[in-house]
């Protein structure tokens, strides 16, 4: 065997369903959670009449780029990509210098009012002091028309030492921003008037309440309602404390008094496969229920393996009048109001978000919306169709690979990688590489992505003969490593077997079962040939903000090589969710 295939371990594991989750008053439907699978965290969701009775949601998306994806809703359970805020680089430059692995867009809030749609988020450099009022960026986008990518603005920016911002207009039309002050400055939420056409702020940022005690008040937004300001937020940290507490006052600027029955959101301490449920959302339906959108963890209370990081939940609320909100428990299958009726009538440019991938880069064709880069891609280093390769993607090698400089910085150069999100629990992703690398560390292949130091590779490299002489002498090999903050597995280098050099092979990655994946390769005209080469557990890509991407990628990683990688055949197939 020509392979040294090193194995894991491999277990499968379960967690008991979460607890009760049924309405107050009862309900009568059905349905199922996450509604957006994999990499969509911080949900700030909105029903807006005007557009058709549609809903839409932001999520955040930290370095990744097109950022801020925008999926609607005609029915609350199929949704539709239709494009992204951040789709353009003279949109936000600063994303292509950004410093950290956690870096960029944090927590969007989507609101609409007078015709128009604003976005209001905080572009973030994680590698910089808290205290330091250069890390946050606090910025606004406005769109008239969100299913056309070009209607979104440039960014206007605005000066608050913090993030996780958020509008809200009162009833004389007096616009407000209320965000989330810095750490270790003067935690707490402070809010302030705000012109969003120009960014221009009142005179001074009020704090008005810094939440029950828990870690990190943050994600905040104000509702009316009966006659009070409702101020709703998060805290406990993103992870296994993460929960909703919710205040509310008579003026908008305070004091604000606090639910006695806080948290009302958390899925903290408990058995529940959902776990880390917060930063969420409220909002109403045609029907004047209300609902609210959270993130959560598929990770159980362990919380080793949750390679799709932080994903949008959906779960009933009942509010009544003079009232505090109810929530119902956030787990795998929910019961609730009913939902709207089945319509998947949604324009806009991406896919439904549970749909397969079959892309075969046709010629005319433009990169799908769903597929995303790491930070702004560079140069001409991806083309669809380049002459003489009609149904490929062309990527050109970066001279960083993945991990770049030290996992955080990625360079003027950039890195050339593309992927898409990991939206199923169980899956396989393929696709046919064409790479005859001939410079010793050029390299072309596929990832299980979260971030420049949380990254999972099966590549081809070119090295050094083990017989070889001269160092000129130099034969493709297989590589297989990792990198992540915790133990890795070692590196797996195996030459590429001589009657598959130059064949166009296909690169596989799958979900090998609840806490693993499996990577293989072969030739793509002999799928009976493909052999697995390595194991890796989904743990080593568990962590931090963001989510798992699944994609492709060429580097010279640090050399001289320019030998291009054509990939075609890009394939992504769901086999399962796991909900509980």
């Amino acid at each position: 065997m020509i392979f040294t295939t090193l194995i894991f371990l491999i277990f499968w594991f379960s967690v008991p369903e979460c607890l009760g989750n049924s309405l107050p008053n009862g309900g009568n439907s059905s349905f199922y959670n996450p509604i957006l699978p994999g990499f969509h965290p911080d949900p700030s969701c909105i029903f807006v009449k005007e557009w058709d009775n549609t809903f839409f949601c932001a999520s955040s998306s930290f370095n990744a780029f097109p950022g801020i994806p925008i999926h609607a809703s005609k029915d609350l359970q199929n949704w539709k990509l239709i494009g992204n805020v951040l789709n353009r680089p003279e949109q936000l430059p600063e994303l292509a210098v950004s410093n950290g692995s956690t870096s960029g867009i944090w927590a969007p809030s989507i609101r609409y009012h007078d015709g128009i749609f604003y976005l209001v988020t905080t572009f973030v450099q994680d590698k910089r002091a808290a205290d330091d009022a250069s890390r946050w960026d606090n910025i606004i986008f406005q769109a008239k028309n969100p299913f056309e990518p070009s209607s979104w603005s440039n960014a206007i920016h605005f000066n608050f030492t913090g993030y996780d911002t958020s509008p809200y207009w009162d009833e004389d039309e007096t616009a407000y921003v209320v965000g989330s002050h810095a750490y270790h400055v003067s935690a707490g939420i402070h809010l302030n008037t705000v012109n969003l056409e120009t960014g221009d702020l009142g005179s001074d940022w009020i704090d008005i309440w810094n939440g029950t005690g828990g870690l990190a008040p943050e994600g905040p937004h104000i509702y009316k309602k009966d006659g009070y300001y409702y101020l709703m937020i998060a805290e406990g940290g993103t992870g296994l404390n993460h929960m909703v507490t919710i205040a509310r006052s008579k003026n908008i600027y305070g004091p604000y008094g606090s639910n006695p029955a806080n948290p009302i959101v958390t899925n903290a301490n408990t058995s529940a496969y959902f776990q880390t449920v917060g930063h969420a959302d409220l909002f109403q339906d045609a029907s004047s229920n209300w609902w609210g959108v959270a993130l959560s963890t598929r990770s159980g209370p362990d919380y080793l393996t949750y390679p799709m990081g932080r994903e949008t939940v959906l779960a009933p609320v009942t509010w009544e009048t003079g009232k505090w909100p109810i929530w119902s428990n956030v787990s795998g299958q929910m019961s609730g109001w009913p939902l709207p009726p089945t319509d998947t009538g949604i324009g806009g440019s991406g896919p439904f978000i549970t749909a397969p991938d079959d892309l075969d880069f046709a010629p005319g064709t433009e990169i799908p919306a769903h597929l995303l880069y790491w930070r702004f891609p560079v140069g001409d280093s991806y083309t669809v169709s380049s002459p003489g390769h009609p149904n490929t993607l062309r990527l050109k090698p970066s001279k960083l690979n993945l991990t770049a400089y030290d996992g955080n910085y990625g360079g003027p150069g950039g890195q050339t990688f593309i992927g898409r999100r990991q939206t199923d629990s169980l899956f396989s992703y393929s696709v046919n590489m064409d790479f005859l690398p001939q410079v010793e560390e050029e390299e072309a292949g596929i990832s299980v992505f979260l971030t420049q130091n949380h990254h999972i590779d099966l590549g081809v490299v070119m090295l050094p003969s083990p017989n070889a002489t001269m160092t000129s002498n130099l034969i493709p090999y297989f590589r297989f490593r990792a990198i992540s903050s915790i133990p890795v597995p070692d590196p797996i280098v195996a030459p590429v077997p001589s009657n598959w050099t130059n064949r166009v092979l296909t690169m596989e990655i799958k979900a090998f079962n609840l806490t693993h994946y499996s990577f293989s390769a072969g030739p793509a005209d002999a799928q009976s040939q493909m052999q697995t080469i390595a194991y890796a557990p989904g743990a080593l890509v568990s962590w931090g903000f963001t989510g798992t991407l699944l994609g492709i990628y060429a580097t010279s990683n640090g050399g001289n090589g320019t030998t291009d990688a054509y990939f075609s055949s890009w394939k992504y197939t769901g086999q399962g969710q796991i909900r509980n």
